[in-house]
């Protein structure tokens, strides 16, 4: 049997590992346009603000390790320019020299990755400090211009994961940095409300952050100067990094009848095989689905791209493996918060048809006397079956442990009281007794049950349809004075239960304190004393007054 795949990052190198292990027999050779192999697309950003010292250490093998370990051969710098699907014959040119080779397979991988959108007002001219962030050259050419040019300003277009990582990267080297972002927040597959944490903190560290806006001039010949904006802004700058996502490389498939999805990426089944006969596709060219509602699902993550290469390999030489699906799964460091989600947003789950439960858990990571730094879960379940349909997270430490742990447990279709009956590790340098898992766990379940939950923006709706509401702040009066809900009566939770009867019963209340624990308390004891319909409002005031800032 002779393998080819086309492609030597995290899908391709994987796809010749994987059938390597599994026979001595095969023939398995990769063809690679780019110049390096196997590397880390996700750590050039770091290399880039000088963490990571060395480029090796982004490629830690070559072609020559691979041929050694493997007995693979890799012809980097070999560009695959057509497929003939009927012969099994491929058409590839060498970069070097020009030659043209005509090679066979019996399988073929496509493993063609990505490539990077460049928007509209950057087609048309090359700019020496203009700058994609998607290869090993890529990341020598911009710290190159770093340190020979020395920029003062720097300008990102894009505010997904590459894009805050390079403005947390260039910000900390001592740039000034202006990040714009064509939709109404950074983050787009996060839920709005968490997203703005992210984008106040940009503020907050210095970083200007500019939303719904787009480039529509670029000023300068050779070098970018100033870039004109949609909101008639000309910012100037020394360089310009372009982070505004990837569009799958498709066209190989495409010109021999490969489906395409409706993401734009490859359709593949459970064994990356396309609808052609003997040709497969893997990592950021393909297309995966979602565990939780079955659909396309296209997220292109070296992770992601390593699993498929793994299951082509595997399929390829007579191995059972299966894509599973995915769940979406994603953390970013900006500055010193990590930002993390997994499974549906609210957004996703809502449009899909689930009635939910939201709930906002504000809890410290560790023990308080030990360092403890504050975590913020947004978690959400189905109210039909109690099932976790999705969690997103923001934090200083301790955010990679609980994601993970909520991204197994809904990959092992956890409902919410599951996670209150975790085994989690507790010591107080590492978690509270009560870790924040099983206290979105505990909390989600009862509002499931029997304390229902509201959050700020349900809350906010409510009031401006004029909704006949009694809504009580539990804490001090001095908190009160400070910040509250907009109409809230303040009775201490120590007053409620003499207070209570100078309430109605019978019209909705909603109460809260600071973060939602002694609001979760007066809602328990209004509850047992009769009245009718209780909430608690999901992360209390603190979460309350974030979405006011929000929304203005």
């Amino acid at each position: 049997m002779r393998i080819v795949v086309i492609g030597s990052v995290a899908a391709g190198t994987s796809v010749a590992a994987k059938a390597r292990r599994n026979t001595e027999d095969a023939e398995i050779v990769v063809y690679d346009q780019d110049k390096d192999i196997s590397y880390s697309v996700c750590g050039i950003p770091y290399f880039v603000g000088e963490e990571v010292e060395t480029i090796d250490e982004l490629t830690p093998r070559n072609a020559t390790w691979f041929k050694k370990r493997y007995n693979v051969d890799i012809f980097t710098e070999h560009r695959v320019t057509h497929i003939d699907e009927v012969k099994n014959e491929l058409q590839i040119i060498n970069l070097q020299t020009g030659q043209i080779i005509i090679d066979s397979y019996d399988a073929l991988v496509l493993a063609t990755g990505a490539a990077p959108i460049t928007p509209d007002a950057f087609t048309h001219q090359k700019w020496r400090n203009v700058f994609q962030v998607r290869n090993i050259q890529n990341a020598l050419s911009i710290r190159s211009y770093i340190e020979a040019h020395q920029p003062k300003k720097a300008t990102i277009l894009g505010a997904g994961f590459i894009g805050l990582e390079m403005a947390e990267q260039l910000f900390n080297a001592g740039l000034e940095v202006t990040l714009i972002q064509r939709g109404k927040q950074v983050m787009k597959h996060m839920d709005p409300d968490m997203a703005f944490r992210v984008e106040k903190l940009l503020r907050d560290k210095g970083i200007r952050v500019l939303l719904e806006t787009t480039v529509t001039e670029v000023v300068g010949k050779q070098l970018v100067t100033a870039l004109k904006t949609s909101a008639n802004e000309q910012i100037d700058t020394g360089m310009v990094i372009l982070a505004t996502g990837v569009k799958p490389n498709t066209q190989l498939a495409k010109e021999i009848g490969v489906n395409v999805g409706v993401t734009g990426a490859i359709q593949v089944n459970k064994k990356m095989r396309t609808n052609v006969k003997n040709i497969y596709a893997v990592g950021d060219v393909a297309e995966s689905y979602s565990l939780i509602t079955g659909k396309s699902m296209y997220r292109p993550l070296g992770s992601t791209a390593n699993k498929m290469g793994r299951i082509a390999g595997d399929v390829i030489t007579g191995g059972g493996l299966e894509h599973r699906g995915i769940l979406g799964t994603g953390i970013v460091r900006v500055f010193d918060m990590a930002v993390a989600q997994t499974g549906l947003t609210e957004k996703e789950a809502r449009e899909a048809g689930y009635d939910l439960a939201v709930l906002y858990n504000i809890k410290p990571d560790k023990a308080d006397y030990l360092g403890g730094k504050e975590l913020t879960i947004k978690a959400i379940a189905d109210k039909a079956s109690g099932s976790i349909l999705g969690a997103q997270i923001t934090g200083v430490n301790g955010v990679d442990k609980r994601i993970d742990v909520l991204a197994t447990a809904i990959t092992f279709k956890a409902k919410a009281e599951d996670l209150f009956h975790l085994d989690l590790a507790y010591a107080p340098p590492f978690a509270t007794t009560k870790d924040p898992v099983l206290y979105t766990g505990m909390a989600l379940d009862n509002a499931l049950k029997k304390n229902p939950l509201i959050t700020p923006a349900e809350l906010v709706m409510r009031q401006q349809a004029h909704e006949p509401l009694q809504v009580i702040d539990t804490r001090s009066p001095k908190q009160y004075t400070v910040s509250a809900v907009e109409g809230a009566m303040n009775i201490p939770l120590a007053n409620l239960r003499e207070m209570a009867e100078t309430l109605d019963k019978s019209i909705p209340t909603v109460t809260y304190c600071n973060k939602g624990v002694t609001g979760n308390a007066a809602q328990n004891i209004l509850l047992n004393l009769g009245f009718e319909e209780v909430y608690n409002l999901s992360g209390g005031n603190k979460n309350y007054q974030l979405y006011l800032q929000m929304k203005k």
